[in-house]
């Protein structure tokens, strides 16, 4: 590719400053794109010090706003995404030949939306997960939750096109808002596979792991509970869980409160991603008891590092379509099953972890996301 075709990319969170499914599948997809010649910008909150603009691994960086905390306590900050949102009207005056916005936090769909009108460019939006009315009023009561559906309602219909990174994504924009089917294309997410294979296997073992953020939807205190069934019959299983996030500090002291603090490991921050990997390699069995994820990148890498994945069998978790096991959100199943994986190990599985790890390399994504952009 030797053209300049100009992408402007628009998401508040970036990696490597907030690490996440959605942080990692735009740093691969945009650094991937400026290595074969496209250039590409991304919009974004001011994560680093210095001036507003900056130029890392070939993709240009523009802090349209101060950083502002994605989380007030629990939720999701409303200050934010709408401070990020009404920042977008700065690219009025960017350079760009078609706008991928991030779904999140929606405000921006809409200011960049009229940008792309004002400057007759198109817009694509980028969906990671639906929510829906149901959920956000469980989230946020009856009266913001109402008034954030009808936000994220009116939104999908904004983008000249939309990306459904999962099958699950795509078939709840179809039934959650009656979005046409021949608006959304499904580009999934992928894993670094040469990553994996650089990866060193670490000393000291595990037998679960879990990584991701400590957020609610992510039910971390249900697989502490389970590590606490389990420790009736394994005195000494050690449960591994990397990650940072509001509910850091509950699940630190339910921990305590089930006496299985000597059997569980909370690490936060680590050096690399390439750590992250090794603690995976070793390990016996990557539990992911989510019942909200737009994809599951951690699956796919799981998988790579030899690991079997039990998940949770929910309606909103689309890692349950590439996971080996799906249970109920339900601590007694969830020990029963993982006893069942630690005893017998995974040979049976061993098909359906190297089709994943073969199937979503960031190569094919890349390619995918080429193709869309051409048509």
């Amino acid at each position: 590719m030797t053209t300049r075709f100009t992408i402007a990319f628009v998401s508040d969170a970036i990696y490597p400053y907030n690490k996440g499914g959605k942080e990692t599948r735009l740093y691969e997809l945009s650094t991937s794109l400026a290595k074969l010649g496209y250039d590409v910008h991304i919009y974004c909150m001011k994560w680093w010090n210095g001036e507003d603009e900056r130029i890392e691994d070939g993709v240009h960086l523009h802090g349209i706003c101060p950083y502002i905390p994605l989380y007030d306590g629990q939720r999701r900050s409303i200050k934010q995404g709408i401070i990020f949102g009404l920042s977008c009207f700065k690219l009025l005056t960017a350079k760009f030949d078609i706008a991928d916005v991030d779904h999140m936090p929606f405000f921006p769909i809409y200011s960049t939306r009229i940008v792309c009108w004002i400057r007759r460019k198109k817009m694509i939006g980028t969906w990671n997960e639906v929510w829906g009315r149901k959920y956000w009023t469980t989230y946020l009561g009856q009266v913001k939750g109402t008034i954030a559906s009808l936000i994220e309602k009116f939104s999908v219909y904004l983008p000249d096109r939309i990306i459904a990174i999962s099958p699950l994504t795509r078939d709840n924009l179809i039934s959650e808002f009656q979005v046409s089917e021949q608006k959304i294309t499904i580009i999934p997410c992928g894993y670094n596979k040469r990553e994996v294979e650089q990866a060193k296997k670490m000393k000291a073992s595990s037998d679960i792991i879990f990584v991701g953020r400590l957020l609610s939807h992510k039910n971390v205190d249900v697989l502490l509970r389970a590590v606490q069934i389990l420790k009736i019959k394994f005195p000494k299983i050690l449960c591994r869980i990397i990650g940072v996030g509001p509910e850091l500090k509950n699940l630190q002291l339910l921990s305590s409160e089930l006496g299985v603090d000597k059997n569980v490991i909370f690490q936060e921050e680590l050096r690399s991603h390439e750590e992250v990997l090794g603690w995976m390699k070793s390990s016996k069995v990557f539990v992911l008891p989510s019942t909200r994820e737009g994809f599951g990148i951690v699956v796919l890498e799981a998988n790579a590092c030899g690991l079997p994945v039990i998940t949770t069998d929910h309606k909103d978790n689309a890692a349950s379509l590439i996971a080996q096991y799906m249970v109920p959100l339900n601590e007694t199943v969830l020990a029963d099953k993982i006893t069942t994986v630690l005893k017998s190990g995974h040979d049976e599985v061993k098909a359906s972890m190297e089709d994943n790890s073969n199937k979503y390399s960031w190569q094919n994504v890349v390619d995918t996301y080429i193709s869309f952009l051409k048509k």
